[in-house]
């Protein structure tokens, strides 16, 4: 789900669960790793206090170092780790069984002394097994690469029920994996639909026209499905619907070709519909939507609280759209205002969205009976590939 969380908190020696999480948190807060922000939260929850820290330092793929409270601090993977202190026997099957599991154990250490572990896990999105299934009868082969353990990985991989897991790959390591994967000969699109997808090609193309400019999307107004999910998951909420809705001040003002700069805030706005059980606390439910992070707490966010009926009779569509707008300069002392804008105006995403899919199957039907083999975007694709017309009829018809 995107959502990890802290599930265990295996404890060293005679360390306290407060000296453990206080240190972990203080390096941590320093990262925006997603299992970062799991172990800030649960130090939040209890109350935990963070240290100054220097000399912070990132090893990708491995963990984190500094100075926290006069004290050498690291935390990270058991390779990592053990090059900094002695992990007894007992410890590394704890994480060895937390491995296992399905869970991330981190482990840290204060100066060459093993303070214990921290384990965080993601759950899976209800929709996932389902997901890879139809991948699967479609004879697509599904790859699960992740830079995580291979026990860990391995577990994952079993509940989803991916084909292959490639595991412990560095963030540098990744495109490698991902050419290998490319010598089976086969083909496939990624990151299709219209963003990403048509409105990539847009900034492409804008971007290239208008070199000296200033890119701005605009999202909406439109039901926003991930967000709308998000809330659903609130106790005491039974259904809901988000719209993304953007600022028409701030289209003007990017429209006049002053090219501004925008805030998160300023560009759009969110208005959520909910359904509430029976009896909840909507004054909670209002402030777990808008205090969400990474989904609402950067917005202007209006809730309001509506029956079933009315959902179900005025939000049961999927509208959507959004605008790519670029502003740009020319001529030699680039003295001349430009604006280019494509947009969107959707009443039904997903019908829209499948359409874009299936120009882009065309395209890839076609590079696979010339043998082109490898992982394509938008970006990569010929346009005369998307069209059910030949090259002549496109040449006769549009230039």
């Amino acid at each position: 789900k995107g959502e990890p969380s802290v599930t265990d908190v295996i404890l060293y020696d005679d360390v306290s669960r407060e000296k453990l999480l206080g240190y972990a948190c203080s390096l941590e807060i320093k990262s925006e790793h997603p299992l970062s922000r799991a172990i800030i939260n649960e130090g939040e929850r209890i109350g935990i206090s963070c240290f100054n820290v220097t000399e912070f330092k990132i090893f990708p793929g491995n963990g984190l170092q500094g100075r926290v409270d006069g004290s050498d601090v690291v935390g990270g993977n058991l390779k990592y780790v053990e090059s900094f202190c002695n992990i007894p026997q007992s410890m590394r099957e704890e994480a060895d069984r937390l491995s296992s599991k399905g869970k991330t154990p981190l482990l840290f250490a204060c100066d060459g002394s093993l303070l214990g572990i921290i384990a965080v896990a993601d759950t899976l999105r209800d929709n996932s097994v389902a997901a890879i299934r139809q991948l699967k009868s479609m004879g697509i082969k599904t790859v699960m690469l992740t830079g995580d353990n291979k026990k860990t990985a391995a577990a994952i991989g079993a509940k989803v029920g991916v084909d292959e897991v490639i595991a412990e790959v560095k963030p540098d390591g990744k495109e490698d994996a991902v050419r290998e994967l490319q010598k089976s000969g086969k083909v496939a699109m990624i990151s299709v639909g219209w963003d990403p997808g048509l409105f990539s090609l847009m900034r492409a193309y804008t971007g290239a026209v208008l070199p000296a400019g200033k890119d701005y999307t605009f999202w909406g107004k439109g039901v926003s499905q991930g967000h709308s999910d998000a809330i659903r998951r609130i106790e005491g909420v039974v259904d809901a619907r988000q719209y993304t809705v953007p600022v028409d001040e701030a289209l003007s003002a990017v429209r006049s070709g002053n090219a501004p700069e925008l805030t998160t805030r300023q560009k759009h706005t969110r208005e959520c519909f909910v359904v509430a059980a029976e009896g909840a606390d909507k004054a909670r439910i209002e402030n777990e939507i808008k205090t969400m992070p990474n989904y609402f707490a950067d917005y202007d966010t209006t809730v309001n609280f509506i029956s079933l009926e009315e959902l179900r009779q005025n939000h049961s569509g999927i509208p959507h759209g959004g605008f790519v707008i670029r502003s740009g300069k020319t001529g030699f002392n680039e003295q001349s205002n430009n604006i280019i804008e494509f947009s969107l105006k959707l009443d039904s995403n997903p019908e829209f969205t499948s359409s874009v899919i299936v120009a882009y199957a065309r395209a890839i039907y076609r590079l696979s009976v010339e043998g082109v083999s490898g992982a394509k975007t938008v970006l990569d694709i010929p346009p005369a590939y998307l069209s059910p017309l030949s090259n002549e009829e496109l040449r006769a018809s549009l230039l």
